[in-house]
């Protein structure tokens, strides 16, 4: 993205002008002019009003999205400072659903350049929308200051040479499945056999998570959005230590998994389908939290009142019912080979 400053005599709406600009400057679609005087702003956060008019609610920590004049980019809504009420009344909100106003956080994928909606509606206004279409639209007031004060430093030991160290390809192995399809049994059997082929690896697993690091969140549809982000950003930081990374989470919304998988490269992502039918993992309930649901004793729980969206294109898929713990191992495991190679191995 180029900013370039220029001077020029003066131009009315709709005109065609010619711009000559210095030092070789060659700029591309998408670039953008700017008077030299009133600079627009370059940044990825800001605090912006957002009308949401999808069916669906707003959850912070979802991808989504943006666009802002010829500018396209993922977003995410990193707080939800409050919602607008009656009578100006600012009111504590964790989602936003049809017809809700509010002032939020934004963070976008890339730096995005824009002016506040009250000087230039044209630069200062978006959309946001997802896969199928428009979900809401925003007005930037301000870039957040966090924007400028915050810079990405340079490290010269990377992921290669992580990799290259512990002789291994790092990747993913992101299972997801109901509560009680077998996900820890099946995720600490894969962990068992590739350490004992001589990987090293790491096994996060949704229970103990939630005893320190997710410790604060609960089951919501908020809650279980943010639980996943954490574990997404964690797993990308255990693949660039260079690390075979085994995941056990219900991990229910569709969203949230395409989120993870997009935070590191195509082929470090392997998504595990643990297909069990809720009528069998409820057989099993060894916990008792369906039975607990099924009295209404526990609120949010996936399968019962809070929805499942299975995988349409897992690379694995599971049936617990056509295999015993020992023999889905083996099928994981064989899928990492055919895909890695000698389960891993550089």
């Amino acid at each position: 993205m180029i900013v370039a400053h220029v001077r020029i005599g003066s131009a009315s709406r709709a005109d065609t002008i010619s711009v000559a600009l210095v030092d070789g400057i060659v700029p591309d679609a998408g670039d953008f002019l700017a008077e030299a005087a009133q600079p627009a702003v370059v940044a990825d956060q800001f605090e912006a009003t957002l009308d949401w008019l999808g069916d669906t609610p707003l959850l912070g920590g979802r991808r989504y999205l943006l666009e802002l004049a010829d500018q396209h980019t993922g977003v995410e809504v990193t707080a939800i400072k409050y919602r607008a009420g009656d009578s100006h009344a600012r009111i504590a909100a964790r989602c936003l659903n049809r017809g809700d106003v509010a002032v939020c956080n934004l963070k976008a994928d890339r730096p995005l350049v824009f002016d506040a909606f009250a000087d230039n509606p044209t630069m200062g206004g978006f959309a946001i929308r997802d896969d199928v279409g428009l979900l809401g639209r925003g007005r930037i007031h301000f870039a957040l200051r966090r924007a400028h004060n915050i810079h990405r430093q340079h490290i010269d030991v990377d992921k290669r040479a992580r990799a290259e160290l512990k002789g291994q390809q790092p990747y993913i192995l992101w299972l997801t499945g109901l509560s009680g399809a077998g996900k820890s049994t099946i995720a600490n059997l894969v962990e068992k056999r590739l350490i004992a082929t001589g990987r090293h690896t790491y096994l996060l697993d949704g229970d103990n998570l939630r005893h320190g690091l997710n410790k604060d969140l609960g089951f919501t549809d908020a809650d279980r959005v943010e639980n996943i982000r954490r574990v997404a950003e964690l797993a990308k930081l255990m693949i660039d230590a260079g690390l075979i990374v085994i995941t056990a989470f219900i991990s229910p919304f569709r969203a949230e998994r395409r989120m993870a998988r997009e935070l590191v490269e195509a082929c470090e992502f392997l998504e595990v389908f643990i297909d069990t039918p809720l009528a069998v993992a409820e057989q099993r309930d060894v916990k008792g939290l369906y039975q607990k649901a099924r009295r209404g004793e526990l609120k949010n729980f996936t399968g019962i009142d809070s929805p499942y969206e299975a995988p349409e294109c897992p690379e694995i898929w599971i049936d617990t019912q056509a295999m015993t713990a020992e023999e889905a191992a083996d099928t994981v495991l064989e899928a990492v080979q055919a895909r890695h190679g000698l389960a891993g191995r550089r």
